[in-house]
């Protein structure tokens, strides 16, 4: 390391993000970005560990030391290049990723880890503003044709490795533009999508094509997929939302979580939306049912749009502010997160269930709420009571559902293939990703369900590495 005692000189210091005032005025990007000459000094706090449990922690086992070291040399080519034998999108993972590394950092231990997800995102805007990143087309084609089902962050770093191997790639999009959760799920507040859209133009420029407004099983056949193409890749995510089945669901203004991001993102991007259908929170008490990301998502839209209040309800017990000894590092730490969004204005209910929903003239209007308290049932599962004696009523004039997505959606493309699911109804693949259909794959939140964009990138990368293996075989 360039500086093995930079950890002791130098404590952690994060960029922050912009103030209430400002950023709740606009939907860009909430977080600073510190001076160059900080971050250097802040990769200079990778310390000289030994053994890398940060790079154990990442589900693409990035090359912390390493690209933290040319970081504090100022070498940021050699960041990103380091970055990008990886991690396909570094871009996006240094803005999104809730950072499994810095959990597992030597420097956790105390509370400190170095700042690896900001010194990402710092590379990934480097490697772009010196050009270093730029689209390089492979020099040789096999004439092998693969399609790629969804232009999620797994189909992306699917076809991205595919197509690098000089692979012809086609990849397949139901909406009107490529990026699917990139685009459509997460706000631009936290990821604007010019940069998602700077990355599309080069992998585009590498000899990518992409077919937009078509859904695949309907605008072009299971069939056809197969007859025309060499091996596909199922990244249609996993879409399929939880519900809530109480009393009252039928109201008006109750909706799934990701038909009002969607909408909201569609807008920022100038895109058409019907009056009729507009979701808004504007003036209305606003209840988020989910405690999780996509839950402190519809907190910061609803925030920005005008709400009068928001209240988040999760199931779940309150997190602790520290680790537990049960909770050891260096795996995950199981706190109490706070985003940037529940700093914005947020009334946070946890260990509390909605027992039904309640309204006059065919709309919502209150939710009625109890508390609940768990514990232990046979086999060691957990098992939740209600509190009746805590039954109360809040106001709700719009409900938004974050509980989570539950599968894939299964009609149409996924059961026209004739695909197998397993217990909790993912796509069913080998440890090579491959499906029991003859030359059908699948990557990313397809297979392992609702995950995080960097499970998704190294699901992706791993399903295209198989792809290419049984090409080979097939000569």
């Amino acid at each position: 390391m360039g500086d093995p005692r930079g950890f002791i000189k130098t404590g952690r210091k994060v960029s922050g993000y912009r103030s209430l005032h400002e950023r709740l005025n606009d939907y860009s990007e909430v977080e600073q970005t510190l001076n160059e000459d900080d971050r250097k000094q802040q990769a200079s706090r990778c310390m000289d560990c030994g053994i890398p449990f940060c790079q154990w922690g990442c589900p693409v086992m990035n090359n912390m030391p390493e690209w933290q070291d040319a970081i504090y040399r100022g070498q940021w080519k050699k960041a990103i290049d380091l970055l990008h034998v990886t991690n396909n999108f570094p871009e996006f993972t240094g803005r999104v990723c809730p950072a499994p590394c810095e959990a597992a950092c030597v420097l956790a231990i105390h509370e400190e880890p170095v700042t690896i997800r900001e010194n990402e995102f710092t590379a990934a805007e480097k490697g772009f503003e010196g050009g270093f990143i730029q689209a390089n087309p492979p020099q040789i084609r096999t004439g092998r044709k693969i399609a790629v089902i969804g232009s999620g962050p797994a189909g992306l770093a699917c076809a991205d490795l595919l197509n690098k191997a000089g692979h012809w790639v086609t990849v397949f999009e139901k909406d009107d533009l490529p990026g699917g959760l990139l685009r459509y799920g997460i706000p631009d507040f936290k990821l604007a999508k010019h940069v998602v859209d700077r990355r599309l133009n080069i992998l585009m420029q590498e000899g990518m094509e992409f077919r937009t407004n078509t859904l695949a099983g309907v605008d072009i056949s299971h069939e056809e997929l197969l007859h025309s193409f060499d091996a596909v890749c199922l990244a249609v995510g996993a879409m399929k939302p939880r519900d809530l089945p109480v009393e009252g669901r039928e109201l008006k203004g109750i909706h799934f979580a990701m038909d009002f991001l969607t909408q909201q993102n569609r807008i920022v991007g100038g895109r058409p939306v019907n009056d009729r259908e507009r979701i808004s929170a504007k003036d209305k008490h606003v209840v988020v049912i989910g405690g999780g990301d996509t839950g402190s998502d519809c907190v910061g839209t609803a925030k920005r749009q005008g709400a009068k209040s928001v209240t988040q309800i999760e199931i779940l017990p309150e997190p602790p502010l520290k680790r537990n000894l049960d909770n050891p590092w260096p795996y995950w730490a199981n706190i109490k997160k706070t985003t940037s969004s529940h700093e914005e204005g947020c009334i946070r209910v946890w260990n509390t269930t909605t027992r039904r929903l309640t309204g006059e003239n065919g709309s919502v209007q209150k939710a009625e709420i109890t508390e609940v308290e768990w514990a232990k049932g046979e086999n060691g599962k957990m098992l939740m009571k209600e509190k009746n004696e805590t039954l109360r009523l809040i106001d709700a004039d719009l409900v938004l559902l974050s509980m989570g997505f539950v599968h894939p959606v299964h009609e149409g493309l996924l059961d026209s293939l004739g695909i197998e699911y397993s217990e909790r109804g993912n796509v069913k693949v080998s440890k090579s990703h491959q499906t029991l259909r003859d030359k059908v794959f699948a990557a990313g939140d397809t297979i392992l369900g609702a995950s995080l964009v960097v499970s998704a990138i190294m699901s992706g990368r791993r399903a295209a590495v198989s792809i290419m293996e049984y090409l080979q075989n097939q000569r």
